[in-house]
């Protein structure tokens, strides 16, 4: 079973909507909310498929009304009382305000920059050999959802469960977001560029001709 966010595809959501002057500049509270996240990023409590997983966690009715920075500090809000970072009279702002263990750990203005650019390369070596090889088909596993833990975080999105393609590249080897999401170690694979028809994804493509370019990791797929 897919989570709220897994909307690629799906009906009944309404036409993609581009805002006609590009992406709007951030108001004041957007900008403390992406603040906030990179900051408490920065704590080493967390990794990045947790905080995904975290947003796809929200209640389907908060995920539907929220807004894209609403969505951030909600999770943002869950992860720190998860983590035992702050509790929630503290967010309520009822307890006294003391040097917190982790400020420390600070992000501190100066050093936003640096870390923006260095980023967070996920490439890892794997033991798992190579299988499949440029020009290949494979297909998705099916069913979809997480194969390590029940309604678990995935990069495998719904609409291309069961579908057939074929290897366009090799990315190397990369952290498994289905077990780096759950605390269950990185446990690095091959990852594939994977070309898919439009007409294999979808029963009624305006353009059955297009193709999507996917990013699969190797447990993802099978030899056809």
């Amino acid at each position: 079973m897919s989570r709220v966010h897994d909307m690629g595809g799906r009906f009944g959501d309404g036409p993609v909507v581009p805002e006609p002057q590009g992406i709007p500049a951030l108001g004041d509270w957007q900008a403390r909310a992406l603040a906030l996240t990179l900051a408490c990023g920065s704590l080493g409590q967390w990794n990045i498929d947790v905080s995904r997983h975290a947003r796809e966690r929200l209640s389907p009715k908060d995920y539907s009304r929220f807004s894209y920075f609403e969505k951030w500090i909600s999770a943002l809000a869950d992860l720190l009382v998860e983590t035992g970072v702050l509790t929630l009279e503290d967010l309520k702002g009822a307890t006294s305000a003391e040097i917190h263990d982790l400020a420390d750990r600070m992000l501190k203005a100066e050093a936003v920059t640096g870390v923006l650019a260095k980023g967070g390369p996920a490439d890892r070596p794997s033991l798992k050999p190579i299988r499949f090889g440029v020009g290949d088909t494979v297909r998705t596993r099916h069913p979809g959802g997480s194969a390590l833990v029940d309604g678990g975080h995935t990069r495998l999105p719904s609409y291309a469960v069961g579908a057939t393609g074929r290897i366009l590249s090799l990315h190397g080897a990369h952290v498994l977001p289905d077990s780096n999401a759950h605390r269950l170690g990185e446990a690095a694979e091959p990852l594939y560029a994977v070309v898919f028809s439009a007409s294999e994804l979808w029963s009624h493509p305006e353009h059955p001709n297009d193709e999507v370019v996917l990013d699969m990791w190797q447990s993802y797929l099978e030899p056809v």
